[in-house]
């Protein structure tokens, strides 16, 4: 008998319910019990974070996307050894590209992306580090924008769940990740484009000391 596939499915205006994930952990390295069913709070209120409690109810949560979101599209920079694709509307602006590689990845500079600022190598091993599946490259007429990882789920310090290793989003509203191998699910409950992080935790302050 083999294991169920763990999925996510974002519920209307309401948690992510996780069926059959064995691994959740927070951002201190804690460890979850794994459970059948597993609700995780998108409204950012709830007092038993990561999950649930029901508050979502209370102060009218609602899972739409803002009508001025960041536009879903993809963009390609194309340099001499790579092509860097750039999907803005799924960024969770965790700042790793631009921390890690800024003469390649230049905040106020149009264009915004170099992809001859530095040597093939660095700029995937800084694509890598993407959490969100807004980064993408092609190399050598092959696209890249999957890794190979187990199935996970983590709890980001103040910022939004990280899910890895190809578990189904099964939304009903039809959106897919821009990766099916790896994005990044709202928790603070105040993205642009729910239901994947849109960076807005910055602004919001979110907060959760426990996880």
């Amino acid at each position: 008998m083999t294991d169920n596939k763990p999925s996510i499915q974002p519920s209307e205006n309401g948690p992510n319910l996780v069926k059959d994930l064995k691994n959740l952990k927070n951002s201190k390295g804690e460890t979850f019990e794994p459970q059948p069913m597993m609700a995780l709070c998108r409204c950012g209120q709830s007092s038993n974070k990561p999950f649930c409690d029901g508050t979502h109810l209370k102060v009218g949560f609602t899972g739409e996307k803002s009508e001025n979101r960041q536009p879903d599209r993809v963009d390609d920079y194309v340099g001499k050894d790579i092509t860097i694709h750039d999907n803005r509307g799924v960024c969770s602006h965790r700042g790793y590209c631009t921390d890690n590689l800024p003469n390649v990845f230049r905040m106020r500079q149009e264009p915004w992306i170099d992809p001859d600022g530095a040597s093939a190598e660095e700029i995937i091993k800084v694509i890598e580090m993407c959490p969100s599946g807004a980064l993408s490259y092609t190399k050598d007429g092959v696209l890249h924008k999957e890794l190979d990882r187990e199935p996970g789920i983590t709890v980001t310090k103040d910022g939004p769940h990280d899910v890895v290793g190809g578990i189904e989003l099964d939304d009903p509203d039809g959106n897919t990740p821009e990766s099916k191998e790896h994005y990044t699910l709202c928790r603070c409950g105040a993205s642009k484009n729910k239901p994947f992080c849109s960076g807005q935790h910055w602004h919001v302050e979110f907060k959760d000391d426990k996880n």
